[in-house]
């Protein structure tokens, strides 16, 4: 199935029975707060797009460089040299500690509550196209449960009763999120430019980008 008929078919999907699903296996967050650390393998990795890094810096408050930084994959480390390569989306940054840049260990709270992204916002669930299975959106961690279109990864939160009213607004949100990740896609496969510079390239769906934002063409 190509990008448009993904596109077609998130856009298709059912609201109620995406919140019958979500109600099904239930949901609370119990503000743990593994979804906003890293692991002993890997930094937390969230994916953020441009809209949402520009949302999150709110004015002059945080440079680009403070909301995101290159998604990993793809990338290239040396021990000996900066990382190079391509790759294709934006993480929200990290800490020293791998973990978001926003999360506060101590208050146990998100700084940029109001402001986080979709995938924060819908977090431990995901949707997934029921034709074929393909995924359309996925957090960190490993699907534990599934109903119909919707995915739940790994978080203590799940099996929890959730209210009618807050798996209808999350449905809509996931929703949301699955269309806006694919209209990502079609972005980016649409305004991909092959590059011979040095360094790290983002290809987003606005263009071609530096670690700090700024487009490598006009």
């Amino acid at each position: 199935m190509d990008l448009e008929a993904e596109l077609a078919a998130a856009r298709a999907l059912d609201v109620a029975a995406i919140a019958d699903a979500i109600e099904s296996i239930g949901f609370e967050c119990t503000r743990c707060g593994h979804c906003c650390r890293g692991t002993d393998e890997a930094d937390h990795t969230a994916t953020v797009f441009p809209d949402e890094i520009r949302t999150i810096q709110d004015g002059d408050e945080y440079d680009w460089r403070d909301v995101a930084r290159p998604m990993p994959f793809g990338l290239t480390e040396p021990d000996d040299g900066p990382a190079t390569g391509e790759t294709f989306e934006w993480a929200l940054a990290t800490d020293a500690c791998g973990d978001c840049t926003f999360y506060d260990r101590e208050g146990e709270a998100c700084s940029i509550y109001e402001r986080r992204p979709l995938i924060c916002r819908t977090y431990p669930f995901s949707l997934a196209i029921e034709d074929d299975g393909a995924e359309l959106s996925a957090p960190m961690g490993e699907v534990v449960d599934r109903e119909g279109a919707v995915q739940a990864h790994e978080c203590e939160g799940l099996g929890r009763d959730i209210s009618r009213a807050d798996a209808i607004e999350l449905a809509e949100t996931l929703k949301r999120r699955a269309v806006r990740e694919l209209q990502e896609a079609i972005g980016v496969r649409d305004n991909y430019e092959p590059t011979d510079i040095d360094g790290i390239v983002v290809h987003d769906s606005e263009g071609q980008k530096r670690p700090d934002g700024t487009r490598i063409r006009e």
